[in-house]
């Protein structure tokens, strides 16, 4: 792959004192010039050769947590891997490429990692924090792999290709778990939600999507397992999130995205069934990490709709 060859502000220096020996020795013919001058070419040859050795045979991954969310610190994790098996390489700033967004035609770094050393047919697993700046699908374009190894005068650089996208959630503001509302057994009305004393019927184990206030601790701890209650009689509350994208624009329409990605978590993390409704479609109430997911996905992509008003107008007559 093509490399990159750029001076640092110590190599500049270096070509300054060697273009001055060289001038000296000219003007001079002294020797001992002439071996200063040899020595200081030799490091700049030597520079070039150790700085692609550190290059040459480097791949890099990227493994993205499996939520990302916006305006939020996400750790993303790197493997640097040296498939050189005979020469070592040191000091790597990896670079992770992505598209700002989705006209930009130039990949910029979004986070950096340092790697001083891989040794020979090793890997190194390094992490960097990744804060999208919004919400929706972001493009990976690569990395950018450089060193300045082994004296500083230069900075080689190299860009490996690693093509991929992320969904990136809207930003989730930190709620308290809300009061669940249980339905009475007379049917009057709703009562605020306490942990069930005798309802439950027996013990399972748990299965993905069980919320977490059902599971029964003293049985967990006794037997090893984690264990939750298998209320046959509790009723778990519905809840429908609503969210306008009717003549909605700008920062505002952002903000309410963000509110309705907030109320879907803490429902959710309660243990209530979640519906979603927008001024297009609605989403079926369901619990558990599939319907996080779920709703999370939409709102990442959800976009104002300023003609549903003109829709409407048209079926109306």
């Amino acid at each position: 792959m093509p490399r990159t060859l750029r001076p640092t502000r110590a190599g500049w220096i270096f070509f300054a004192l060697t273009f001055g020996v060289g001038f000296a020795a000219l003007n001079t013919g002294n020797n001992l010039l002439y071996l200063v001058l040899s020595l200081m070419l030799a490091f700049l040859v030597l520079s070039g050769v150790l700085s692609e050795s550190a290059l040459r045979g480097i791949t890099v991954r990227r493994r993205t947590p499996r939520e990302l969310f916006a305006e939020t610190p996400n750790r993303v994790a790197i493997e640097v891997r040296n498939a050189n098996r005979r020469v070592p390489a040191f000091a790597l700033v990896v670079e992770d490429l992505a598209y700002p967004d989705d006209e930009a035609r130039r990949a910029l770094p979004v986070g950096r990692s340092f790697v001083l050393h891989v040794a020979p047919g090793a890997s190194e697993h390094r992490v960097y924090t990744l804060a999208p700046p919004r919400r929706g699908p972001l493009r990976f374009h690569g990395f950018r792999v450089s060193t300045r190894f082994p004296f500083g005068l230069f900075s080689k650089a190299l860009e490996l290709v690693s093509e991929g996208e992320a969904l990136v959630y809207p930003r989730v503001d930190p709620r308290p778990l809300p009061v669940l509302p249980e339905a009475r057994e007379d049917g009057g009305g709703a009562a605020p939600r306490r942990a069930p004393a005798g309802a439950a019927s027996g013990l399972r184990e748990h299965r993905p999507g069980d919320p977490v206030r059902r599971i029964h601790w003293p049985a967990t701890l006794r037997r090893g397992v984690l264990l939750v209650r298998d209320g046959e009689d509790e009723r778990r509350s519905e809840h429908e999130v609503r969210l306008r994208t009717r003549d909605a624009a700008g920062p505002a329409f952002e903000s309410a995205v963000c509110f309705a990605a907030s109320d879907v978590v803490a429902l959710l993390d309660a243990g209530a069934r979640v519906a979603l409704r927008t001024d297009a479609l609605r989403l079926p109430p369901a619990d558990g990490p599939a319907q996080r997911a779920r709703l999370l996905a939409f709102l990442a992509r959800v976009a104002p709709d300023p003609d549903a008003a003109h829709r409407d107008a048209g079926v109306a007559a």
